[in-house]
C-alpha cells in the first residue's frame, strides 16, 4: 500500500514541476518553486497548487 501512496506522489509532483515549467512565471519563482516540490514533495506539491498555480 506505501508503494501505491509513493506512486501516487510521485505522479502528482511530477504534474505540479511540468505545470511550473508551463506557467508564465519569472525564472526565479519557477525554480524556487521546483526546489520547494523537490524537496519537501508532498507539502510543496499543496502548496504550489493552493498558493503558487494563478487562476
Amino acid at each position: 500500500m506505501s508503494g501505491l501512496i509513493g506512486l501516487v506522489v510521485l505522479v502528482l509532483d511530477i504534474i505540479a514541476i511540468v505545470d511550473v515549467v508551463k506557467s508564465s512565471m519569472d525564472t526565479g519563482k519557477k525554480v524556487l518553486w521546483i526546489l520547494l516540490v523537490l524537496i519537501l514533495p508532498v507539502i510543496g506539491m499543496i502548496l504550489y497548487f493552493m498558493l503558487g498555480k494563478k487562476k
